[in-house]
């Protein structure tokens, strides 16, 4: 059966390279997608916190300069920012329990998560471990990038489409799905049937 044509131009593309390499889809598959997509959006959610930390003059509507953060304080961002590194530090923590493994130094958030990352052969052997941090994983990079106002982010993924062999992987945190962006493919794929062909 003939493939389709890869019609895509991957050298064009503009959405955000996994930090977690990994050559085929498997059963850590979907908690890699999360983890990569918090390390890159992470940053940005703390960025913009930034100009509250910031003092210096700032103008108010009838006041002229004043000293000072800007007001409103964005609560709604420092909520987001807690509640995902309370997780993340939860979700480390479980992990290395659950694994027998030592409890490590405090991080931050990105360390942390790369830490996790290191060890998604050990927690995919592990069904129940394996389910709690993809759900924890998704709901915080759901918040995250619900968060920036992006809840379409693409993650380029490694490897092939199996069914038109392009590389032309990509993933949408916010569905939960793997999608082939060939236009001439367009498979929605299920990491647990990697091998499937139509």
């Amino acid at each position: 059966m003939s493939r389709p044509d890869c019609a895509c131009n991957t050298d064009t593309d503009t959405d955000t390279d996994t930090d977690t390499d990994r050559t085929t889809l498997g059963q850590g598959h979907d908690i890699t997608v999360w983890i990569s997509s918090l390390l890159h959006r992470f940053p940005q959610l703390v960025a913009e916190l930034a100009p509250l930390a910031r003092g210096g003059p700032r103008e108010r509507r009838g006041s002229g300069a004043v000293e000072g953060p800007t007001a409103p304080v964005r609560l709604h961002i420092s909520d987001v920012v807690r509640d995902i590194t309370d997780g993340v530090v939860e979700l480390e923590e479980a992990v290395r329990e659950r694994l027998g493994l030592r409890p490590v130094r405090p991080a931050p958030v990105p360390v942390r998560l790369r830490r996790i990352a290191g060890l998604l052969e050990r927690i995919a052997a592990d069904p129940v471990l394996a389910a709690h941090a993809e759900d924890e994983t998704r709901r915080m990079a759901a918040r995250c990038a619900r968060a920036l106002g992006d809840p379409e982010q693409m993650v380029r993924l490694p490897g092939r489409c199996p069914v038109c062999d392009c590389v032309s992987l990509r993933a949408f945190p916010e569905r939960a799905q793997v999608r082939c962006v060939n236009p001439a493919c367009g498979r929605v794929l299920d990491p647990e049937r990697e091998g499937e062909r139509p």
